[in-house]
């Protein structure tokens, strides 16, 4: 797969600072189309509305984590194959774990910059190439 900056790119994070951090991170890089869904079930319904080139979503959010929305993505044959990086301050190597068996395509610890962000979705994309 390869990057495309013109590509809708879902941001999903239930703290709008971090949303507005994340878009702004995107921008920077060059994307600009970026949306923004605080839970994993609006994001759910976005995706099930627009294909998005790429998710980013927070760990922890309530009514639905992140993780389990990257199973439900993972679950669904529309979306499986959407590439996925999970964005978390928690750096206990059993939310990494977990992440990785449930098909994450990279994970990104809080804080991070424009450049971590870049080298994590190009990861991302070159695994899926």
């Amino acid at each position: 797969m390869a990057l495309d900056f013109n590509m809708p790119v879902l941001v999903v994070d239930d703290y709008n600072m971090m949303l507005r951090i994340i878009r702004n991170c995107l921008r920077q890089l060059g994307f600009i189309d970026v949306d923004g869904a605080s839970d994993g079930g609006e994001a759910l319904e976005m995706m099930r509305e627009r294909h998005y080139g790429l998710i980013i979503s927070d760990w922890n959010m309530e009514p639905m984590t992140g993780y389990d929305l990257l199973r439900e993505v993972r679950a669904d044959g529309d979306l499986s194959r959407t590439p996925f990086i999970m964005v978390t301050a928690d750096g206990t190597s059993e939310h990494e774990v977990a992440a990785k068996r449930a098909g994450v395509d990279d994970y990104l610890l809080k804080p991070f910059n424009a450049g971590a962000l870049k080298s994590k979705i190009e990861s991302a994309f070159d695994a899926r190439s």
